[in-house]
């Protein structure tokens, strides 16, 4: 059960961020479509910082999860987090 739990916390938190990153390209892309945006954020090497500022939604979701004392699902939210922390950091060394 728990892992049920922390693989929907984990879908929650990946599609928490593909939203926020669209948001975020959509404010940010000064009227461009989600694609050229990405494809210029890769070319001029911020696309990192979109992903990590797509992020912020799961803060979101994470505090919901955990006002509803639903642990596992804030964990996986967590867990996702933290692999985006992790992508952020390697798009960055390159």
């Amino acid at each position: 059960m728990a892992k049920k739990e922390i693989l929907i916390g984990l879908l929650v938190g990946l599609i928490a961020n593909s939203i926020g990153l669209f948001l975020i390209s959509t404010i940010l892309g000064n009227g461009d479509d989600f694609i050229t945006v990405l494809k210029a954020a890769s070319a001029e090497g911020f696309l990192g910082k979109l992903i990590s500022l797509g992020a912020i939604l799961n803060l979101v979701a994470f505090f919901i999860f955990i006002k509803k004392k639903q642990d596992y699902r804030a964990r996986g939210v967590l867990l996702i987090t933290m692999f985006i922390a992790i992508l952020t950091f390697v798009f960055k060394l390159l």
